[in-house]
């Protein structure tokens, strides 16, 4: 049985103003002639399918090509929710796209719910699923006055470790049951959408348990032939094991990851042996590329930059000035460096090294390319608070955050 494990893909993000429409459509391109090429049986997708709870129309196109196409090549798909994907949008079509291949697990379920077979493309059981979505914490536990926040931490984590183990008893059930029909035995994986102890993120990685649970230890995943996870963007294996794998996403999601090789994974899975995981290096679909130094290194710097750009296509820069950042006009400076080549700035900081020149070059930045959280913090820089009472506010703010967000699920659903 051979799955490609591929997660985070974030369909109808904005990036400073930018589509990504192009890029998701040649991803999807790329895709089919992978599966194609690698005699692929099933697609998994962890988590992250849409940037956004409410995704443009453009992105549910490409959502629904995707399941369409992979149908037409007789590939199943597995789609489950991430932490930035709504319940409700994706719970809207699940009927649906049943009858095309494609099942969609949007949140935490009753656990045999949570049990998918996925077959090969001779229509045979490949293997057995823990379909394991992104788990908000009341669909697993629920509040108890008094708590402190070390109670609550372990008590999601208990929560989450409970419900793998539930769902992988009832996968257990069902692989036994079919392995006495088929007379031949099956591989079984997890899935999950979480960050684990130790895995590195990037700055487009959004804290999902806000205030409670930061990382879940390896230890606490079921003993499963393979582990797929989504939510961290960079590829990697957790725990140095071979078996428990960060695909990372497929494109890069902010201008930390530009410099990251992207890629999914080919995982042949073989029952009751190790899994032979093999990556796929993405092509980059847009340059994105970022730069630094003062105006003269920058010339270069950006020269070297075009060369992932085209006419027709322009490399998006991000430019951090050094030494030069205190210019009036350095706008005009960096436009006239770029003059001529095919490039696009979408972002120029200024390096500095007194806080009233930060606070200066932080207001020249748009809100879209802030979190709420990120403005927050600025705001509370301003005061002369002390660092106990600022980490009481900033927990305090995240809380309630978490508790709108909560509340906007709850009317979606």
């Amino acid at each position: 049985m051979r799955i490609l494990h591929t997660s985070d893909w974030h369909l109808g993000q904005h990036f400073m103003g930018k589509s990504r429409q192009a890029e998701h459509q040649a991803l999807i391109d790329w895709l089919l002639t992978q599966v194609d090429e690698q005699a692929v049986d099933a697609v998994l997708i962890a988590g992250d399918i849409f940037d956004t709870g409410t995704p443009p129309s453009y992105a549910r196109e490409l959502y629904s090509q995707l399941v369409v196409r992979l149908h037409a090549v007789g590939v199943a798909l597995l789609l489950l929710g991430g932490n930035h994907d709504s319940v409700a949008t994706l719970g809207e079509s699940r009927a649906l796209l049943a009858r095309l291949d494609a099942t969609v697990v949007a949140a935490a379920d009753n656990p045999p719910a949570q049990v998918v077979v996925l077959p090969r493309r001779d229509g045979e059981a490949g293997c057995i699923v823990c379909a394991i979505p992104f788990i908000r914490p009341r669909d697993v536990q629920q509040s108890q006055a008094g708590q402190s926040a070390e109670d609550k931490l372990l008590s999601l984590q208990s929560s989450i470790q409970a419900h793998y183990q539930a769902v992988y008893a009832a996968a257990s059930a069902r692989q036994r049951e079919l392995e006495q029909q088929l007379g031949r035995p099956l591989p079984l994986i997890a899935t999950g959408h979480l960050t684990t102890v130790g895995a590195s993120s990037s700055e487009s990685v959004r804290e999902i348990y806000v205030g409670a649970l930061e990382a879940f230890p390896t230890s606490a995943f079921p003993p499963a032939d393979y582990i797929a996870l989504g939510h961290i963007h960079r590829p990697q294996r957790v725990g140095g094991l071979e078996h428990i794998r960060y695909c990372g996403s497929p494109i890069p999601l902010s201008f930390d990851e530009a410099k990251h090789q992207k890629e999914v994974l080919l995982v042949d899975l073989v029952a009751g042996g190790p899994p032979t995981v093999t990556p796929l290096p993405v092509p980059r679909f847009q340059g994105l590329v970022a730069v630094s130094g003062n105006l003269d290194t920058l010339r270069g710097a950006i020269g070297a930059a075009a060369a992932e750009g085209t006419r027709e296509r322009p490399a998006w820069l991000e430019i951090t000035v050094a030494e030069d950042d205190y210019l009036a006009d350095l706008p005009a400076r960096i436009e006239a460096l770029t003059e001529g080549w095919p490039v696009e700035v979408l972002r120029i900081r200024r390096q500095r090294g007194n806080a009233a020149a930060r606070l200066a070059a932080e207001a020249r930045e748009t809100l879209d390319e802030l979190s709420p959280h990120d403005v927050f913090a600025r705001r509370l820089q301003q005061e002369e608070l002390s660092e106990a009472l600022q980490q009481a506010l900033n927990e305090r703010y995240r809380a309630i955050v978490a508790g709108l967000q909560g509340e906007t699920e709850g009317e979606a659903a």
